[in-house]
Formats: structure tokens, C-alpha cells, sequence
């Protein structure tokens, strides 16, 4: 039952993501309210307890990925719903998982595009953009660029891998 529960989130997510370019805000709080009545159901309330650190630890992992704009608030939101579900040892292995697919999916874009030195490029810019003026400033090139990440599909796929038993 949990197994078609995190399946249906990640993929309703992705999809989202994928068709509007952002994850509802209401739809994260009803996978919320959900993991919540999922973990006090099953273990009472210690289960509370794991809602509660699943649901926190990829805010507090991932924050300053968000804070420079390399990771949407749809996403780590996302991760954090998901976390309420299966508590934070198992969503810190599907956050790892996640960026390695992530990895994986822009390596591939990148030879497809043909575009790594271009990638390079703007990233040491970005670098030297962010020391000099001493502040977070936007990473992600807005509009729909293939070299843009809907970065719901790695977690999916984490997602999947955890209910193949993968970890």
C-alpha cells in the first residue's frame, strides 16, 4: 500500500512539474497531512517523531542548494513529504539517489546539446559572480531550457528504486 502511495506522489509530482514548471503547494500539503496520519497510524506516536525528522532533514540538507537557486522549493518540498513517509534514513538515501540520477540525466543532456564547455563556462562565471559581489545569486537560467532539470524525474526514479528494494 505504501509502495502505490509514493509511487502515486512522485509521479503526480513529476508530471505537475513536467506540465506547469512547479509542484502545488496544495498538493505537498495533503502529502503531508497524509505522511502525518501514515506514521501516527503505524507506530502510534513515535511515528509522529518520524514524520517529523523524515519531513525536516531534506529542508535542512538541501537549503542552501534552494537558497542559490540550484534546487526549486517544489523539489526539496517534495523530498519532504516524501520523508515524512519513510523517515530520514530512508529520504537521505533517496536524496542521494536523486542527485545521482540528476547526475546521470545532465551528463546526458550535456552530450546531446553538445554544450559542456558552454555549461563549464557559466558555472565558473557563476563562481566568480557569487564571490565577488558576496551574496547568493540565481543559478537556474529561467524559461524552458533543455539543459533545465525537472529535478521531480530523479526523484521519481530514487523513489522507484526504493520500492524495487534497491535500498
Amino acid at each position: 500500500m505504501i509502495s502505490c502511495i509514493l509511487v502515486s506522489i512522485a509521479s503526480i509530482a513529476a508530471v505537475m512539474d513536467l506540465v506547469r514548471e512547479r509542484i502545488d503547494n496544495h498538493f505537498i500539503a495533503a502529502c503531508w497531512i497524509l505522511g502525518a496520519g501514515y506514521q501516527a497510524g503505524s507506530h502510534g506516536f513515535e511515528g509522529i517523531g518520524l514524520f517529523l525528522t523524515g519531513s525536516v532533514v531534506p529542508i535542512v540538507l538541501l537549503y542552501l542548494l534552494f537558497r542559490f537557486r540550484m534546487l526549486g522549493a517544489g523539489d526539496i518540498k517534495l523530498l519532504s513529504a516524501i520523508g515524512g513517509f519513510v523517515g530520514p534514513i530512508i529520504i537521505s538515501k533517496c536524496i542521494v539517489l536523486s542527485f545521482i540520477f540528476g547526475a546521470l540525466l545532465s551528463i546526458g543532456f550535456i552530450c546531446v546539446c553538445g554544450n559542456l564547455t558552454a555549461r563549464l563556462l557559466y558555472f565558473t562565471n557563476y563562481i566568480n559572480r557569487v564571490i565577488t559581489v558576496k551574496k547568493a545569486l540565481p543559478y537556474y537560467l529561467p524559461g524552458k531550457r533543455m539543459e533545465n532539470i525537472h529535478f521531480s524525474i530523479p526523484i521519481l526514479m530514487a523513489v522507484l528504486m526504493h520500492i524495487g528494494g534497491f535500498y
